[in-house]
C-alpha cells in the first residue's frame, strides 16, 4: 500500500507524547505496570520504499517507573537491569517490510544487558497529521510485543507456596510513538 509522501524523512520520538510500556504479573494474580521515562526512538522512513527504512530505540534503563520507589530500586539492581554495568538498553533494525495495510513488521536486534537477541515488532502506522497547537507534523505508531525477560539474562525470582513465581517470566510491551521530524523537536520545549 502507498503511503502518504509526508513521511518519508528522519522522524524522532516526542517524549511527552510518546510511552514505552512494561506489563508483568506479580504473585500470578495481578499484573504490576511500568513504563521507562528517559529514552530516544529514530525512524528514518522511507515512503516509497518501506524496506528501506530503518528503527533505532535507545533506553536508560535507570529511568523505569513502576509507582513504587522500592521495586524500581530492586528493578535497578544487578538482580534485573544492573544499570551500573549496562545502563542502555537498545533495539537496532535490521528490516523492515509491511506486512498488511498500514502494518509494519521491524525485525532488530534488541540488546538488554549483555545479551543480544534477535526480536521481531509488529507496529502499527497510525498517520501522519499536523499537530494544530505546535504546527509541526506528526507521525504515529503503536505496537505490542511479548518477550521472556530470562532470554536476556533476568532471572531473579521467588517461588511461591502455592505454585508460580513472584515475577512473571512473559513480559508485555507496549509501545505508542508520536514522532516529530527531528529538526521540529525543539519547536515542542514547552508545549504541554
Amino acid at each position: 500500500m502507498p503511503y502518504p509522501s509526508s513521511l518519508s524523512g528522519t522522524w524522532v520520538a516526542d517524549p511527552a507524547h510518546s510511552s514505552l510500556v512494561f506489563i508483568a504479573r506479580h504473585a500470578v494474580v495481578t499484573k504490576i505496570r511500568g513504563k521507562f521515562t528517559d529514552f530516544d526512538i529514530r525512524i528514518d522512513a522511507n515512503a516509497d520504499d518501506v524496506e528501506a527504512s530503518s528503527v533505532q530505540v535507545h533506553v536508560r534503563v535507570a529511568s523505569v517507573d513502576t509507582n513504587q520507589e522500592q521495586r524500581d530500586a530492586h528493578l535497578r539492581s544487578a538482580d534485573f537491569f544492573d544499570v551500573e554495568r549496562w545502563p542502555e538498553m537498545t533495539f537496532i533494525s535490521t528490516s523492515v517490510e509491511e506486512v498488511d495495510e498500514d502494518v509494519l513488521l521491524v525485525q532488530g536486534d534488541l540488546t538488554i544487558r549483555d545479551v543480544t537477541r534477535s526480536i521481531s515488532l509488529p507496529l502499527d502506522f497510525l498517520g501522519v497529521q499536523v499537530d494544530p497547537l505546535s504546527g509541526v507534523e506528526r507521525a504515529s505508531f503503536e505496537g505490542t510485543r511479548r518477550i521472556n525477560r530470562e532470554d536476556f539474562g533476568l532471572r531473579w525470582n521467588v517461588p511461591l507456596d502455592k505454585g508460580g513465581v513472584l515475577v512473571s517470566e512473559r513480559i508485555n510491551i507496549e509501545i505508542s510513538v508520536s514522532a516529530v521530524r527531528e529538526q521540529d523537536l525543539p519547536k515542542l520545549a514547552g508545549e504541554g
